[in-house]
């Protein structure tokens, strides 16, 4: 996948596609809408990503397509794990946590098994990629 040079406006159109034909058109990657509250702003911010789901959880990983720095979603929802996930048809709030341990273990094989790419962005990253689960709020 080539990255694009304006991450920022790729993912704005992303986003608004997505709102507009319910992500019928996102291709083979199932996609959701992650919004944090920026750790310093205290702004809503909006991120298009893949996720995975693992019985009732919704799993997204902080690849960051590789880089060697966490994504900005990510550091704003260790700060504040109250997220808003948008799926086709649905909006709701979510308790976003990174999984630990044997659950992170078996949940990250399974995820690059399926999509090995994550393996590259491991690779090219040098670090260990989060991956976190958002849990519907009751």
């Amino acid at each position: 996948m080539t990255i694009p040079d304006d991450m920022l406006a790729h993912n704005a159109k992303l986003i608004e596609q997505f709102r507009a034909d319910g992500g019928k058109s996102m291709g083979d990657r199932p996609l959701l809408l992650l919004t944090t509250v920026g750790r310093r702003t205290g702004k809503r911010h909006t991120s298009p990503m893949m996720y995975v789901t693992d019985g009732d959880r919704y799993l997204v990983i902080a690849s960051n397509n590789g880089a060697t720095e966490d994504p900005l979603w990510y550091r704003n929802l260790l700060a504040d794990p109250q997220v808003t996930v948008e799926l086709p048809g649905q909006e709701f709030r979510a308790e976003a946590a990174p999984l630990e341990g044997d659950d992170y273990d078996r949940s990250w094989a399974e995820i690059k098994n399926r999509y090995p790419f994550f393996t590259e962005h491991e690779q090219r990253a040098g670090r260990k990629i989060p991956v976190v689960a958002l849990t519907k709020a009751n």
